[in-house]
């Protein structure tokens, strides 16, 4: 009997290897056209070329994602999740994360350290976004090209911002804080000074940036900050919208690939990440998602290249803040958020 079970197994293993789906990898994700882009752009050909199925779980957000790692402890029930840099250096201080090496992930060695350091050792980064200023164009009849546009009589009525539990918002109010001579972490005075202006121009705050486009795709609202791959897809569309990355700069959304420390597929899980950032991967998603990449080898389409980050220069006009440090003051700057910003909304 013990042989016929050991034959079996083997044939099963045999005929799964034959069909070239041999093994399965759950990578967590977004949905919406997210998913739609990375199906046809990095799943499919991932399958292809290695025989492993991959199984799409759409469901969470980053921050949500997070929380069932470390409700789990390393054991959330998927093998790849796509968070942030935040969520990267907290998943690996806290020992919850794989932490990459260019042995098991070869391409790490072609993103550029600008940013890949941002993340640290447990997150790839794989996508890199801006924040943008996003406007109406048949509202505003000249390009804005300031965050100071947000300020201008004429939108009054006419923004919106997010709540303090988007990073957005901390990020916006950093910005600020730099143009109006402060800095991103100890000296952000006047950043809320100018962000309490920005409540008194606004119609009020919302959390989701699903939500928040929702206010400019009706025409409700005029200008609002927001994330340039999603202000690209806005403007593909095909609605009366632009976006712009403003004089005073920007601070960068950082996307990372991450494997939690128990992940059931943990070989196959390695492989997809060194997958996606592939050269050619990365052309796929830059070209299919309308985002940046930390991979500065990569070609592109002009018009592409010139809205998107995809060059050194591009990644060192970036103004980056110490997410370790920013992560330990959001907590004081949230209660400073809702005393100082949303009490003075309309």
């Amino acid at each position: 009997m013990r042989f016929s079970a050991l034959c079996a197994s083997a044939l099963v293993t045999m005929g799964l290897a034959a069909s070239g789906h041999a093994e399965t990898l759950i990578v967590n994700s977004y949905g919406g056209p997210y998913e739609t882009i990375i199906r046809e752009r990095i799943i499919e050909p991932f399958e292809a070329k290695f025989g492993i199925d991959v199984v799409y779980d759409a469901v969470g957000s980053a921050s949500q994602d997070y929380a069932k790692i470390k409700a789990t402890n390393g054991r959330p029930g998927f093998d790849v999740v796509v968070m942030t840099a935040s969520q990267s250096l907290e998943g690996c201080k806290e020992g919850l994360l794989e932490e990459f090496s260019p042995d098991e992930v070869p391409n790490l060695v072609h993103l550029s350290s600008v940013i890949a350091g941002v993340a640290g050792p447990c997150g790839a980064v794989h996508e890199v976004q801006y924040l943008s200023l996003l406007y109406r164009k048949d509202k505003l009849p000249e390009q804005p090209n300031s965050w100071n546009a947000l300020l201008d009589d004429r939108l009054e009525g006419k923004i919106i911002l997010p709540t303090f539990q988007n990073v957005m918002a901390a990020y916006l109010m950093e910005i600020f804080s730099v143009a109006h001579g402060g800095d991103l972490l100890d000296n952000v005075d006047p950043g809320f000074a100018a962000m309490a202006k920005l409540a008194g121009q606004s119609i009020g705050f919302e959390q989701s940036s699903s939500v928040m486009e929702t206010y400019i795709k009706g025409g409700e609202v005029w200008a609002m900050p927001f994330w340039n791959g999603r202000a690209q897809l806005l403007v593909d569309s095909g609605l009366p919208v632009d976006y712009v990355l403003p004089k005073e700069g920007s601070i960068p959304l950082v996307a990372t690939l991450n494997v939690p420390k128990h992940a059931a597929n943990r070989e196959a899980a390695l492989r997809f990440v060194n997958f996606f950032l592939e050269k050619a991967s990365q052309e796929a998603w830059v070209t299919g998602y309308k985002v940046g990449s930390v991979r500065t080898d990569i070609d592109v389409p002009d018009d592409i290249r010139a809205r998107q980050i995809t060059t050194e220069a591009d990644l060192k006009a970036l103004l980056l803040p110490d997410l370790a440090a920013v992560a330990s003051r959001l907590s004081a700057w949230g209660e400073r958020w809702e005393r100082d910003v949303v009490a003075v909304a309309k």
